[in-house]
């Protein structure tokens, strides 16, 4: 063999060494699987750690509101005796919700009656309480009309029935007197024996 048919061979054999060499390379492509592997489970890893934010934000985070506390009083209610000659206090907790306010409260408690042995209630179950406003030192309380119509009693009645209800307001040291409306509007009398035109003090030789 001559010497250029040597050097042509040698080149042949060098450039199929290269193309070898550079189309299979080992580490190129355990470079790229690792590179692959790695950049899915930091994908993986980045949408789980977003998951777990967006479920802390959502379920764990979320302020669920509780509701508010009712507040709790204890009031002093009146009723008439069985003789009719005097009140007797009934003392209950009663609790201030829906906004209703400590006047009301024992204004409603007073109107559920009593079962106590010895007690009579006096307010009418028929009637209706239109609402209590206090204003410098007067508690206006008004009832519906028909406290008049379903009203059972004389003159000693009337007297309990008004006598339960200002000395039922007037237990708030803040009231000093009681007006009693119906309807909205002021009455000179609920059965023709009391005056009812200006508001009326503690009632205490009853008590």
């Amino acid at each position: 063999m001559n010497m250029k048919l040597k050097k042509y061979v040698l080149c042949v054999m060098s450039l199929a060494i290269l193309l070898v060499a550079g189309g299979c390379d080992p580490q190129g492509e355990k470079s790229d699987v690792i590179s692959s592997s790695s950049s899915s489970s930091s994908t993986s890893t980045s949408k789980m750690s977003s998951s777990a934010s967006s479920a802390s934000s959502s379920g764990g985070g979320e302020h669920v509101a509780k509701p508010a506390e009712q507040k709790e009083i204890t009031v002093k209610v009146y009723y008439p005796n069985n003789e009719g000659t005097k009140l007797v206090s009934v003392s209950r907790k009663v609790k201030l919700k829906d906004g209703v306010d400590k006047y009301t409260a024992a204004m409603q408690s007073l109107m559920q009656g009593t079962k106590e042995a010895g007690q009579n209630s006096i307010l009418p179950r028929q009637v209706k309480l239109r609402g209590v406003k206090v204003q410098e030192g007067v508690a206006k309380v008004d009832f519906s009309g028909n406290i008049v119509k379903h009203f059972v009693g004389g003159s000693t009645g009337e007297e309990m029935l008004v006598a339960s209800v200002v000395n039922t307001l007037t237990e708030f040291p803040e009231v000093t007197s009681v007006q009693i409306l119906i309807d909205g509007q002021p009455v000179e009398t609920l059965a023709g024996h009391m005056d009812l035109t200006a508001p009326i003090k503690r009632m205490e030789s009853l008590l």
